[in-house]
């Protein structure tokens, strides 16, 4: 007779932050074998999401079958001279055995904050009664410093408010967010080129813009792709070919930006770099409902996340939008009307968002000194995760 060992508990908070959710954990939390990068990790995560999932529908884990709900977060108090919270993010797979640590979650970053003050990651001395706790993040995957400004009431995270941020359902507290410097020394260019000629055999040569900052991310004209940028997931998401279109930019992208080697190392790598679709403003009706007029916004941005149309944007990608719309003479600056610009409303399938960022051209080389954003971020359950022992 075979005898099965009991599931083990392992605490954690299920949170929404900005338009995405997932399981944020405490370093000190995890098992042993856990708490360092590698298989056990990687394992713990996968079964605690519920993938790898043939059926595609995380239905034996936490995981929400979307690029956007199947997230997972470990925090720590940091070892960054200056910063408070170590962040390190994990895009899992839905139904593959993968954990893409390889960028950021911009979204997710909206409840870093508030996770590390309630559990004890932040010095008390930094809280204050009322007022904001200004959370300095140290973003693990790509070695950047972000800055959370949480609103505190009564020495406690304030997470109910009238902040409504498109894409979630109900309003909650503003959560201001400070990406700064998002590309450090790095190339914000990684091929020097404001734009790029993008040859992808088999699909076409198109005008890109490639940038690094928030996350990779390659920026193509709607029209050269026989959209209009003002798409939503029903339109894409279905159609295989397309998919397959999107896929394939990505991966001779990614090559063109130097991430990787060949285009076959892209399925190693699904969560970076991101694809998006741009447009002129042009009036449509968001997911919700909404309608959205063309002199609400600069431009329509349209992204794919994990293979798939994002419903609404990645906080990271935005990023990547605020900056580039802040050079004049990238393709993003160019479909918002170029000419130099600080802030910027671009629409996305649920709605529309409003960026700003700080450029300087320093011997030439454009850099990022900082991208703002507001999201808002709620804990939706706190207590423990149950996974077989043997994981």
């Amino acid at each position: 007779m075979t005898t099965f060992k009991p599931q083990i508990k392992i605490p954690a908070t299920y949170m929404r932050g900005g338009t995405s959710k997932g399981v944020f954990f405490n370093l000190a939390d995890l098992p042993g074998p856990a708490q360092v990068a590698g298989e056990a990790r990687n394992n713990l995560i996968l079964r605690v999401i519920g993938s790898p999932d043939p059926y595609g529908k995380q239905t034996d884990g936490m995981g929400g079958a979307t690029s956007s709900t199947s997230k997972s977060v470990i925090l720590s108090k940091s070892s960054e001279p200056g910063h408070d919270v170590d962040y390190l993010f994990g895009q899992v797979a839905i139904d593959k055995a993968f954990v893409d640590f390889s960028g950021n979650c911009g979204n997710l970053t909206a409840a870093v904050g508030s996770f590390a003050i309630t559990n004890g990651l932040v010095d008390s001395s930094r809280i204050p009664d009322n007022g904001i706790a200004v959370v300095r993040i140290w973003q693990a995957n790509i070695k950047k410093t972000i800055i959370a400004h949480v609103p505190i009431t009564n020495g406690q995270v304030q997470e109910t408010g009238g902040f409504e941020l498109d894409g979630v359902t109900f309003p909650a507290a503003e959560v201001k967010i400070e990406f700064v410097k998002p590309v450090g020394d790095e190339a914000l260019f990684p091929t020097g080129s404001l734009i790029d000629e993008l040859d992808v055999p088999g699909v076409g040569t198109f005008q890109v813009t490639m940038i690094t900052a928030g996350i990779p991310t390659i920026f193509l004209n709607a029209g050269d792709i026989g959209y209009k940028g003002i798409e939503l997931q029903g339109d894409i998401n279905g159609d295989a070919k397309a998919l397959e279109m999107f896929e394939t930019i990505r991966a001779y992208g990614a090559v063109k930006m130097g991430l990787i080697n060949n285009i076959d190392e892209a399925k190693t790598r699904q969560h970076t770099p991101k694809v998006a679709f741009l447009a002129p403003p042009d009036a449509y009706t968001s997911s919700s409902g909404k309608e959205i007029h063309a002199d609400d916004i600069d431009l329509n941005v349209r992204a794919l996340s994990m293979g798939l149309l994002h419903h609404a944007m990645m906080g990271t990608a935005a990023v990547a939008i605020a900056t580039a719309s802040a050079i004049p003479g990238t393709l993003v600056n160019l479909a918002a009307g170029g000419g130099e610009r600080n802030t910027l409303r671009f629409g996305h399938p649920s709605g529309t968002l409003k960026v700003g960022a700080e450029v300087n051209k320093i011997d030439g080389e454009w850099k990022a000194e900082k991208v703002i954003m507001s999201r808002s971020a709620r804990v939706l359950m706190e207590g423990k995760v149950c996974i077989p022992v043997e994981i």
